[in-house]
């Protein structure tokens, strides 16, 4: 209020000061120019620039909100445009999120058309294209991102091979990885689509191959990676283990694949696993018997404890004794008790096998050994407990067989 008092205090002294000075001397302004000539005192001429100066404003602020409004009314005006660009941006984005594909591709395409960082928007309408089964216009709408935003090559490469092996097409995306792989060696994404892919194609020797580059330029975690080149190489013995050579599945591609392994790669239990499953396969027993006897008597597995018990060494009685001596280390190891069943079964140790097979259901009720079991039981006479046990380990082996209804019996 104080404030309001001595304004009002100003305007009063300025408008006093004012007035005395007009009524003390009006002064006088002559303007001439040629034939015009303009004459008035000094405080008209001042009001007049006021005045002239005020009506300048005045239609300078008229213009202002004539053009503000046109925008707005006009469908064509610039800020209209950039409405409707961004309405578009958020249903594209929306519409992808949610899979309602053919609008997410038009919304997209429309945006992208109008901005000036058009890639994400490209992208999205390609992807959106792609899962309608557009694929011709999925590729275009690709090209015509790449001919806006030369220098983001890769990043559209990578949607493309991407796009491709969805679409089923992974020999195209093969081609397109490697094009981008050879002109940017060192690209973690462009690695990682490569490993995945070729793993998808089952090319597992194309992965064993990429494994440096894979390590070197930090693509994948270590215990992932590690995790991964076991699993490579063992399914490289597998495939090894399956090619024809002179029209014969050989031995001696499994073992050639073998030796390509480090030494320390040839001790993992993993891969020693896998080889010894192959020879097993191929009908090389005894050598099977001496790879996993060689690696349970440097680390103990019970993974290769039981894979143990399902081959043929030379000796089956030194086979068995062999197994027993791992016992007394690992009297609770439910695969390996089932082995030493399983052998004595080999060598018609019916009784002792019969003991070794209960035991193993008694420390972990498996569907291997109720089946070995069973079977043992309905030689000796036992076909009760027989059936019972054939009926748990079928339950054992798939659960979900328990859940499914069964028919109501004729004679109910």
């Amino acid at each position: 209020m104080k404030r309001l008092y001595v304004i009002v205090f100003v305007v009063i002294a300025a408008a006093a000061a004012l007035g005395l000075a007009i009524a003390e001397h009006s002064g006088y302004v002559l303007i001439a120019y040629k034939t015009f000539r303009y004459e008035s005192s000094l405080w008209a001429t001042l009001a007049l620039v006021a005045v002239l100066w005020l009506v300048f404003w005045g239609i300078k602020a008229l213009i202002e909100l004539l053009t503000t409004s046109g925008g707005v009314v006009n469908p064509w005006s610039r800020r209209n445009r950039s409405r409707r660009v961004q309405v578009a941006i958020e249903h594209g984005q929306l519409d992808l999120a949610e899979g309602r594909w053919a609008s997410a591709q038009r919304h997209l395409h429309r945006a992208a058309e109008a901005e000036r960082q058009p890639l994400l928007y490209y992208l999205g309408a390609a992807r959106a294209a792609n899962e309608q089964g557009h694929y011709e216009e999925s590729d275009n709408l690709l090209e015509r991102a790449l001919e806006r935003q030369p220098r983001a090559e890769l990043a559209i490469a990578l949607s493309h091979a991407q796009l491709q092996t969805d679409r089923g097409d992974t020999e195209g995306a093969l081609v397109t990885l490697q094009a981008m792989h050879e002109r940017h060696p060192h690209n973690v994404q462009t690695l990682r689509q490569l490993q995945r892919l070729h793993q998808q194609r089952g090319d597992w020797s194309a992965v064993i191959r990429l494994l440096p580059e894979l390590r070197k330029d930090k693509v994948l975690p270590p215990a992932e990676l590690t995790e991964l080149e076991r699993r490579a190489w063992g399914e490289n013995l597998s495939l090894a283990a399956h090619k024809e050579e002179d029209g014969t599945v050989g031995l001696q591609s499994l073992n050639r694949a073998w030796q390509q392994l480090t030494a320390a790669q040839r001790q993992e239990p993993q891969l020693v696993l896998a080889y010894a499953e192959q020879l097993r396969q191929l009908g090389a027993q005894v050598e099977a018997e001496e790879v996993l006897r060689a690696a349970l008597k440097r680390q103990y597995d019970s993974h290769l404890a039981r894979l143990y018990g399902l081959v043929r060494g030379s000796d089956p009685a030194r086979q068995l004794h062999t197994a027993e001596g791992w016992l007394k280390d690992h009297p609770a190891d439910s695969s390996l008790l089932l082995t030493l069943g399983r052998l004595c079964l080999q060598s018609s140790l019916w009784g002792k096998a019969r003991d070794y097979l209960e035991n193993s259901l008694r420390v972990q009720r498996n569907p291997e050994a109720c089946a070995e079991l069973a079977r043992l039981l309905a030689q000796l006479g036992d076909t009760e407990r027989s059936n019972q046990l054939f009926q748990e380990g079928l339950g054992l082996l798939d659960e979900r067989l328990l859940a499914a209804p069964l028919p109501v019996s004729a004679h109910a």
